[in-house]
């Protein structure tokens, strides 16, 4: 078992004791990773899945809380996950990024300007590994954005573009379920613009397939 799965069946089983109770407030994260003998890492990666599916509030500058556990709160989040695993659209978007994607790094590793590369390098400085899962999908849509521009090919970025946004869902599932997601996609990201940079058309079409196809083949496997 994933240690991020067990951190989350952890703080499930003690709401199930009552040891947490709906609107309780979590002790302090220190605390409760020494509690459950779990890493502080961990801890957070399972408070941000519980957030997603509305069993956690984090409340920036409070503290996190167990929601009312209203069965519509929940059944409003369970929807979410069961509609991202069964909806073939999406595995069907991630297919054509797949094909498309690849073509437009090597083309922005023939057409791209220093501009361009100072862009890309300004948003790799600026993100971070403690980055959160939101501000990781955000700066993820922006650099394929900046890539897909630096084509010099305007139907192309725009075609890269409105296929974006279908798959901003599945990114930030995996983003929270998946263990060193955020500096896996750094690193990927650092790659790319390498390949760019030295105008290695060849390696830039290769490395956007690996990176593209991760999260396709994670939701294919999540299902």
């Amino acid at each position: 078992m994933a240690v991020t799965d067990e951190a989350i069946l952890r703080i499930k089983d003690m709401i199930v004791r009552g040891q947490l109770k709906p609107g309780d407030r979590l002790p302090p994260e220190k605390e409760l990773s020494d509690t459950l003998g779990l890493s502080r890492s961990s801890l957070r990666e399972a408070v941000k899945a519980l957030e997603v599916i509305r069993v956690l509030d984090v409340r920036r500058g409070d503290g996190t809380y167990v929601t009312s556990l209203e069965p519509r709160l929940l059944l409003e989040a369970m929807n979410f996950v069961v509609d991202l695993h069964r909806d073939d659209s999406v595995l069907e978007v991630l297919a054509v990024r797949r094909i498309l994607e690849p073509r437009a790094a090597a083309l922005a590793a023939t057409n791209a300007e220093s501009t361009d590369i100072d862009e890309l390098q300004q948003m790799l400085d600026v993100v971070a590994e403690s980055t959160d899962v939101e501000g990781l999908v955000e700066h993820d849509l922006q650099f394929h954005h900046r890539i897909a521009a630096a084509t010099r090919n305007g139907y192309l970025a725009s075609l890269i573009d409105a296929l974006s946004g279908p798959t901003v869902r599945a990114r930030v599932w995996r983003g929270v379920t998946q263990n060193g997601s955020v500096e896996r996609t750094i690193d990927e990201h650092r790659a790319l613009l390498d390949a760019i940079r030295a105008g290695d058309a060849v390696l830039a079409d290769a490395l956007m397939t690996v990176h593209v196809s991760g999260v396709e083949r994670w939701l294919r496997d999540a299902r």
